[in-house]
């Protein structure tokens, strides 16, 4: 038995158990033993109440057991489930998250790279609008929906496939004239592609698609001056309107509803994202789903890799629609 105010060891965790320290150490580590064996090491270790000191383990394996995850901000409930995800795969694999809320500040993220870099940290997820953040090529680093520097993997929801999904589904429910709206960065990322593919399908299907598109800097305000400069008789030159990301979608819908104009019989309206209240209940709009849990367990993978030799410079996982009140049902 351990002695009493000492931490209780592996070697005491084996005496306890009546097994080797190498059974107790296979055990541990997931490596298969007989069941009875592991059994008793379980049982050793609830009895003694036995913790796997992290610190030991990572010099021992050359790993910290922590990935930093840079985001932009957790005010946006997009990046706050991000967070939510990837923290939730890195516990499941035995890894801490090192969170960094940049609040677009390019300064905090240069910061955190090179602290990532001092202390040696697994590895980094990083989602950022910064065109000049530059990661060690030594540090095993991944990116979402925008692309980075050197051989980073970039895991991004199928956006051009999106944007397709969202103009058909207004289609099939009886719009016949379109607009996309978006308010973003001007850097390239795999986002602008979802206005492609909704543009794309509006001219397969030969119909018309007004289009919207403003800087980060620009008011929302323009958005209303646009609608109303639409808006003829108190009808809207458009029946359907695909926006960029729910948050957008949100506040379009608030602006239609000033104008006297009913949200979905007058406009539907579709959202990106798949974002519900509270995390959990009701879409905030009808929307076309980022599949983020599969994303988040994606970056996890690919930042505890020890090669990227053979992996694509670009991952892009499927999404889905889902009816949230802003179309016809």
């Amino acid at each position: 038995m351990a002695k009493q105010n000492t931490a209780p060891t592996m070697k005491d965790v084996a005496k306890e158990a009546g097994v080797s320290l190498g059974t107790v150490s296979k055990v541990i580590n997931g490596i298969p033993v007989g069941d009875e064996y592991r059994k008793k090491v379980e049982q050793a270790i609830k009895t003694l109440d036995y913790h796997i000191n992290a610190y030991a383990k990572g010099l021992k394996n050359n790993r910290t057991y922590t990935v930093a995850v840079i985001l932009p901000n957790l005010l946006n409930p997009f990046f706050s489930m991000v967070a939510h995800y990837i923290n939730r795969a890195l516990v499941n694999r035995g890894y801490r998250m090192l969170l960094c809320d940049t609040e677009y500040d390019y300064t905090k993220e240069r910061e955190m790279v090179q602290m990532v870099a001092q202390n040696k940290v697994d590895g980094i997820i990083a989602l950022t609008y910064n065109p000049d953040l530059k990661i060690p090529p030594d540090v095993r680093s991944v990116s979402i929906d925008r692309y980075l520097s050197g051989s980073t993997t970039c895991v991004a929801s199928d956006n051009y496939n999106g944007g397709r999904l969202a103009a058909q589904k207004l289609v099939e429910n009886g719009c016949k004239n379109l607009a996309f709206l978006r308010i973003g960065s001007p850097l390239t990322s795999e986002t602008n592609k979802r206005r492609d593919g909704f543009v794309a399908e509006c001219e397969a299907m030969q119909l018309p698609c007004t289009q919207k598109i403003l800087m980060d800097d620009a008011p929302l305000s323009e958005f209303e001056h646009f609608l109303e400069e639409n808006l003829k008789d108190g009808r809207l030159a458009f029946d359907g309107i695909f926006c960029v990301t729910d948050k957008l979608a949100v506040a379009v819908i608030k602006m239609l509803r000033r104008m006297g104009q009913r949200v979905p019989e007058d406009v539907q309206v579709i959202g990106y994202d798949g974002l519900r209240a509270f995390g959990d209940q009701d879409y905030y709009c009808s929307t076309i789903i980022q599949p983020v849990e599969a994303m988040a367990e994606t970056c996890v993978d690919l930042v505890l890799q020890d090669s990227h030799a053979n992996t694509p410079s670009l991952l892009c996982l499927p999404v889905r629609y889902a009816y949230g009140g802003t179309t016809k049902a």
